[in-house]
């Protein structure tokens, strides 16, 4: 799974906020645990940024899971599966740097089938933004990801 990245704004503008996103695309009969784990031994879901010089950040926002029973567990888990989108609110700062900044996420999760987990993996993604000097030069990007997000 390579996850892709997302930007609400093309370009920000100094001094707006927006969303970056990361689309987990889950390979058909496999979970990932949700980021609210149900038992103490599973390996959340979890989406640090590095945010450069120039950038502030908010909490990144989990979508909820779907509680699934598997073979291998005697309780339900709190999984994800199909296509999650992970969401965190960032604000170019005055003083961000024009022109394409990257923002490094690094991805922690772990796969299941029903019977097997692999190793939890981490992966660093990019987060490629485009920085204008005016708030007023942002214009709305990847509708499609963030319609019904909130800013």
């Amino acid at each position: 799974m390579k996850p892709e990245t997302y930007v609400s704004l093309d370009p920000a503008g100094r001094g707006s906020s927006f969303l970056i996103a990361a689309v987990m695309k889950i390979r058909p009969g496999f979970h990932v645990n949700a980021r609210e784990k149900s038992e103490e031994y599973l390996i959340a879901t979890d989406l640090k940024a590095e945010l450069p010089a120039g950038f502030s950040g908010g909490e990144v926002v989990y979508p909820k899971g779907k509680l699934e029973k598997f073979a291998f567990s005697k309780t339900p888990l709190n999984v994800y599966q199909d296509t999650v989108t992970l969401r965190m609110p960032v604000t170019a700062l005055a003083n961000a740097p024009l022109g394409t900044q990257h923002i490094p996420l690094k991805l922690r999760y772990q796969a299941c089938s029903t019977e097997l987990c692999l190793p939890p993996v981490t992966l660093t993604l990019d987060v490629a933004i485009n920085v204008a000097s005016a708030a007023s030069a942002s214009r709305p990007a990847h509708a499609e990801i963030f319609a019904n997000a909130k800013q």
